[in-house]
């Protein structure tokens, strides 16, 4: 259940500086959300799948912790990628 690695590509090639930008916290942002999507769509169809309830929730709290530093260290650009992604916060 990873991200394939053209979504991957886009992802980076989308929300970085370049291809090989995939360290920024923009990126690592973007290609949390994108996993949580695909967790999401998974819980909804296999609703008893409690080891993927529970990276859900993993993942959901990395992405907490790095927009939380994100809004730290650069806050314009924290509204920025919150508009863009459409994440509720």
């Amino acid at each position: 259940m990873a991200l394939t690695k053209e979504t991957t590509s886009s992802v980076i090639g989308k929300f970085g500086a370049n291809a090989n930008d995939s360290g920024n916290t923009r990126v690592q942002v973007a290609l949390l959300t994108e996993r949580i999507k695909q967790l999401t769509a998974h819980c909804k169809q296999f609703p008893k799948d409690t080891t993927a309830s529970r990276s859900l929730l993993k993942v959901v709290g990395q992405r907490r912790k790095m927009l939380k530093y994100m809004q730290r260290t650069n806050l314009e650009g924290y509204r920025a990628l919150i508009k863009e992604l459409g994440i509720r916060k």
